[in-house]
C-alpha cells in the first residue's frame, strides 16, 4: 500500500469534503434557523387573489415558509369547520409545495456544494426549485379558470407569529447541525471510499454489461450515472450525492451528466421515502384517509414537474 499515493487520492479529497460539509450544513441550518423566509410570506395576499383562492390558503401557504406543520394544521382546522372542500384542501396543500422547498433550500444548497461544486450544486438545485415554482404557478391557473372569484379576505388574520430569540435559534441551529452531521457522515465516507476502488478495480465495465440486459429503460445512462440513482433509491439523497461527488472527482462524469442523474434518482426515490416519513406525520394532523390522499397527489405532482424538467434539461441543456 502507497501511504502517499493513497492520501493523495483518497485520504485528503474525503477530509476537504467532510470540512466542507461540516462548514455548509452549519450556515444552512443557520439561515434556517433565523427564518429568513419571513419576507417572502408577505406575497401570500397578492398571489391568492391570482388564483381565485380563499384567504385561509394564503395564510397557510405563508406559515409553510416557516413552519410545514403549522401551515398544515391550519388547512385541517378550516377543513374540519367545512370551510375548504376536498378540492380547495388538495389545491392548498399542492399549492404550499413551494414555501416548503423554500424552508430546506440553503440546507439543500450547502450539502450539495461540497459534494458536486458551486457550479453543478447551483444547476441541480436551480432546476428542482423551478419544477417548486412550476408547481405553485399552475395550481394558481388552475384555481383562476376552475374555482369562482372571491371576495378579499384577510389573510394576516389567520397568521400567528411568536417572538423572534436569538438563542433560540442559534440553539436550533446547532442540535439540527449535529443530528444532520452524524448522519451525513455515516453515508458519506464509506460511500466515498467504495467509490475509490470501484473505479480503481474496474467494477463499472461489469456493471454496464448487467445494465444492457436487464435495465434497457435506462440504457442512455451511462454505469457510473445508474450507480448515483441507485445509491438514492437504496439510502438517501446525501447517498447519491457522495455517489456523485466521487464520480465526478475521478472525471469518470460530466457536470451534465451528475445533474441528469440526480435528477433521475430524485423522482425514482423520494415518492415511497416521502409516503414513510409524511404519512405518520400527517396522520397526526388530518384523518388517515385524507392523509394518504393528499401525499399520493403531493408526490405525483411533484413528479410530474421533475419529469418536465428532466426532460427540458436533457433537450435543451
Amino acid at each position: 500500500m502507497d501511504i502517499p499515493h493513497l492520501w493523495q487520492a483518497l485520504g485528503w479529497p474525503l477530509t476537504r469534503l467532510l470540512g466542507s460539509l461540516a462548514l455548509g450544513l452549519f450556515i444552512a441550518n443557520v439561515i434556517e434557523a433565523l427564518n429568513w423566509t419571513r419576507f417572502l410570506a408577505r406575497l401570500a395576499a397578492p398571489i391568492i387573489r391570482i388564483g381565485h383562492l380563499k384567504d385561509v390558503i394564503g395564510a397557510s401557504f405563508s406559515m409553510a415558509f416557516f413552519s410545514g406543520m403549522a401551515a398544515n394544521s391550519l388547512l385541517s382546522e378550516a377543513y374540519g369547520q367545512g370551510r375548504l372542500t376536498d378540492r380547495e384542501l388538495i389545491l392548498a396543500n399542492l399549492f404550499n409545495s413551494l414555501p416548503t422547498y423554500f424552508l430546506h433550500l440553503p440546507q439543500m444548497f450547502f450539502i450539495t456544494v461540497p459534494f458536486i461544486g458551486v457550479r453543478t450544486a447551483a444547476t441541480y438545485v436551480g432546476l428542482t426549485l423551478l419544477a417548486a415554482i412550476a408547481r405553485s404557478a399552475a395550481i394558481l391557473v388552475y384555481g383562476r379558470l376552475a374555482l369562482p372569484p372571491l371576495p378579499e379576505g384577510c389573510v394576516v388574520c389567520h397568521l400567528t407569529e411568536d417572538a423572534f430569540s436569538w438563542k433560540k435559534a442559534l440553539a436550533k441551529a446547532w442540535k439540527r447541525f449535529l443530528r444532520r452531521l452524524r448522519s451525513m457522515v455515516f453515508f458519506t465516507v464509506p460511500i466515498f471510499i467504495a467509490f475509490h476502488y470501484l473505479a480503481v478495480w474496474g467494477a463499472f465495465a461489469a456493471m454496464e454489461r448487467w445494465l444492457a440486459a436487464h435495465l434497457g429503460f435506462l440504457s442512455w445512462m451511462t454505469p457510473q450515472a445508474v450507480s448515483i440513482v441507485m445509491f438514492q433509491m437504496a439510502a438517501e439523497t446525501s447517498a447519491g450525492l457522495a455517489a456523485a461527488g466521487a464520480m465526478l472527482g475521478a472525471g469518470d462524469l460530466e457536470p451534465r451528466q451528475v445533474v441528469l442523474a440526480l435528477l433521475v434518482g430524485n423522482i425514482l426515490s423520494t415518492p415511497m421515502r416521502a409516503f414513510r416519513h409524511q404519512f405518520p406525520y400527517y396522520a397526526g394532523i388530518f384523518k388517515p384517509a385524507v392523509a394518504a390522499r393528499l401525499i399520493i397527489h403531493n408526490q405525483s405532482f411533484r413528479a410530474a414537474s421533475l419529469v418536465a424538467v428532466l426532460v427540458g434539461y436533457a433537450l435543451l441543456g
